[in-house]
């Protein structure tokens, strides 16, 4: 019978009338969308987006919090320091590579060919907190295109082009790495 007691909160974001971009919400859903991810089994590069753009959604909500500028681009190396922290530590936990050959001229065993080994989870996390980073941008010029934003717009955008990318890179990258 406790569960009756938090019934409440379930209903309590329908009753929020604003909601600042990069909250707990998003960052929660962030969260719960790379944790999903991992438990399904999908790519590196997939997870690797959704926890990217935590890391980033998280260290904008805490950088958001602190009222005074102590240091200059306090923000930025907030967000840098969260991502930092967050996605350094999982690289060797989450591993998976990609092989990207380059060749520029000759045949494959010249000093001008090469493949490297491309860490799918750290440029999929540096895409995803991309994404976090571009979405209020976005969010304001369809705001001022139509006039007025929708509810929960930022989210909405926020999590529909993580969720496409996500989905992209599930569909393209089939190998499993």
């Amino acid at each position: 019978m406790k569960i009756k007691k938090f019934l409440p909160l379930f209903f309590l974001p329908f009753f929020i009338k604003s909601v600042n971009a990069h909250c707990p919400l998003c960052t929660m859903g962030a969260v719960a969308a790379a944790g999903g991810a991992a438990w399904l089994g999908v790519n590196n590069a997939v997870i690797g987006v959704f926890m990217g753009a935590f890391a980033v959604s998280m260290g904008w909500w805490v950088s958001k919090l602190i009222k005074k500028q102590y240091v200059p681009f306090q923000m930025a190396l907030i967000i840098l320091f969260s991502f930092a922290t967050t996605i350094l530590p999982l690289l060797p936990l989450i591993t998976g590579f990609y092989p990207l050959y380059i060749s520029m001229m000759g045949d494959y065993g010249s000093l001008l060919n090469r493949t490297y080994l491309v860490n799918l989870f750290l440029v999929g996390s540096i895409i995803g907190g991309i994404i976090v980073s571009i979405t209020p941008w976005l969010s304001k010029k369809i705001s001022d295109a139509r006039g007025k934003a929708l509810p929960y717009q930022g989210i909405i955008l926020t999590f529909a082009l993580l969720i496409m990318l996500g989905a992209s890179l599930q569909f393209l990258m089939k190998g499993g790495y």
